[in-house]
């Protein structure tokens, strides 16, 4: 957008040979000559111009998540943030002494026209003051005048009157300038007008259309058109009440259809739209959410499928500025610990002395693997970064575990002869794209050694174990939905663990000692729902298996029921 707005102000300049206006240095008194002396004119020159500047407002629901008023506080930040952006005397001269833009009549192709109206208060005002000052001077100042004390009487009135006007208009200059639109609609929202909601959004749409004819004004004055592009993100973090009031919030200010508003919602359609349907908004439209939401969006963006150089591009950002952060503090470890030890080599036998050898040893080696495990993650001839999402941020959790994971490991003396730096990125990426099926193996694994504790199962790989329990995890899906659809692809994590990275029992029991990122809750669910599953399938066995008994009646029964 902002390539798009410099290209076409380059292509402006060179059509009318005009450069816009700004409101600085110059630019800004004569902004306020305009606002008080002049309305601007809608003509087809300003309609046909094509250079645009994009104010650029950021909002994020999570700020105001826990309050009532979500919806409100996005109205105070697009307030704020055009006040903050004009400047807090501009916008009062325009709401106390402004003029809203006309449309040109006939082929009139002035953008200004006089305000009369002003004028002639203005100067009326002035007259009358200057009138009073001087019947006031003459009847002070000028001796041997018949009636001075009238003269003084007539004089005082009248300074005071236009006096009055005058100091009245700058009062409300200056109100308007202390007490933003912001403070205006908080305090309304803090009052008892808000719970009945008694003519309240008439009023925040009187500052909103306020703000509009501002933008409009602006844009005649700076020979441009202006958009206001407000980009809405963490609403899907918000409670369901509070995204309908935020939609609602959008739909308001979008009732104008030439209001110069461009909302731009970061959100997953999935969680706003069961959202919706969890609300009493639904009524009338079949309880769809997804309906809402085609209602309210006029430019559906779904963000594409990431290709295969920019998920390695992004991979390396997030590798860089993980290393740079890691490089310092264990650099800066590295380096006190040898100083330390080359100011003292004649004890050595010291303990400590000894403890931060060690350390700095364990720090060089971090360095190591931890460079080597990140390069494994974005080597094009590698095949791990398949096996990562597009997710930026599920991207981070994995640069961010892998170093922690290898320093853990190396504590325990548990990496440094063993496992590949390659192996435990490797186990970060399943641990992080497949927890469920990950901690489903895991119990499978422990509910047998708990039955026959062996050694015959080390070798044993993990993907055995789950197409073994496979069927079991699958026929409780509707109990583990929620968990389920924590995982990513079934057919990846099968070529995951059966092709690329077979992790054996033992490689998994090494492994568990460090993990951090898989979430030990979703394995105790998973073995309580087993253990109640096996306990239901054994009670269904026992009952199954008796066998026709004969009574001394004769009768032939089957079954603990017809026998008693």
């Amino acid at each position: 957008m902002l390539k798009e707005s410099i290209q076409r102000e380059e292509e402006e300049l060179r059509k009318s040979n005009q450069k816009p206006r700004r409101p600085e240095g110059w630019g800004y008194f004569l902004l306020l000559w305009y606002l008080l002396f002049y309305q601007p004119v809608i003509t087809e020159i300003h309609l046909r111009r094509e250079n645009i500047q994009f104010l650029f407002i950021r909002f994020s629901a999570w700020q105001y998540a826990g309050s009532d008023k979500l919806w409100a506080g996005l109205v105070t930040t697009l307030c704020q943030s055009i006040r903050k952006h004009f400047g807090a005397l501009p916008l009062s001269f325009y709401h106390v002494m402004g003029k809203r833009p006309r449309f040109a009549s006939g082929f009139s192709q002035d953008e200004w026209l006089l305000n009369k109206r002003t004028c002639l208060t203005l100067g009326g005002l002035v007259f009358v003051l200057v009138s009073g000052v001087s019947l006031l001077s003459v009847a002070i100042f000028v001796p041997g005048i018949k009636d001075s004390s009238a003269l003084k009487v007539i004089g005082s009135a009248t300074t005071g009157l236009s006096g009055s006007g005058i100091l009245v208009t700058v009062f409300s200059v200056v109100k308007n300038m202390v007490i933003s639109q912001k403070q205006k609609i908080e305090k309304m929202t803090d009052s008892e007008k808000f719970s009945s909601h008694l003519g309240f959004m008439s009023q925040v749409k009187k500052e909103i259309e306020m703000l509009t004819s501002f933008v409009y004004y602006m844009e005649i004055y700076q020979r441009r058109r202006l958009r206001i592009v407000l980009e809405i993100t963490s609403l899907d973090m918000c409670y369901p009440e509070r995204v309908v009031g935020v939609l609602n919030a959008i739909n308001t200010l979008l009732s104008d259809t030439n209001a110069p508003f461009i909302f731009i919602l970061v959100i997953d359609p999935s969680i706003i739209a069961s959202c919706l349907e969890q609300t009493s908004c639904m009524k009338g439209m079949a309880d769809n959410g997804y309906l809402f939401l085609n209602r309210t969006v006029t430019l559906p963006f779904s963000i594409p499928e990431m290709g295969t150089k920019s998920k390695l591009q992004h991979l390396q950002d997030a590798v860089q500025s993980r290393e740079d952060l890691m490089y310092k503090i264990i650099t800066k470890n590295m380096e006190r610990g040898v100083r330390n030890v080359k100011g003292k080599m004649i004890k050595l036998v010291d303990m400590e002395m000894s403890s931060e050898l060690d350390q700095s040893q364990i720090d060089a080696q971090a360095v190591r693997y931890i460079h080597e495990a990140f390069h494994a993650l974005h080597d094009d001839t590698d095949c791990l970064y398949k096996y990562i999402p597009d997710s930026i941020i599920q991207m981070k959790r994995i640069v961010n575990t892998i170093p922690i994971t290898i320093r853990l490991m190396l504590q325990q003396n548990l990496m440094r002869h063993t496992m590949s730096p390659r192996s435990v990125a490797a186990w970060v990426v399943m641990a992080n794209q497949w927890p469920c099926r990950l901690s489903w193996v895991l119990q499978c694994l422990e509910d047998r050694l708990q039955i026959r504790p062996t050694e015959e199962y080390r070798n044993q790989s993990l993907w055995g174990i789950f197409v073994e329990n496979c069927k079991e995890l699958y026929s409780m899906h509707k109990v583990l939905q929620n968990i389920l659809a924590l995982d990513g692809d079934p057919e990846l994590f099968g070529n995951f663990l059966s092709n690329d990275f077979p992790f054996t029992v033992q490689e998994a029991n090494t492994f568990l000692k460090s993990t951090i990122n898989l979430d030990h809750s979703i394995r105790h669910k998973l073995g309580l729902i087993r253990g109640v599953n096996s306990l239901n399938k054994a009670n269904d066995t026992s009952v199954t298996k008796f066998s026709p008994v004969q009574v001394s009646t004769g009768v032939q029964c089957s079954g603990i029921e017809e026998c008693s």
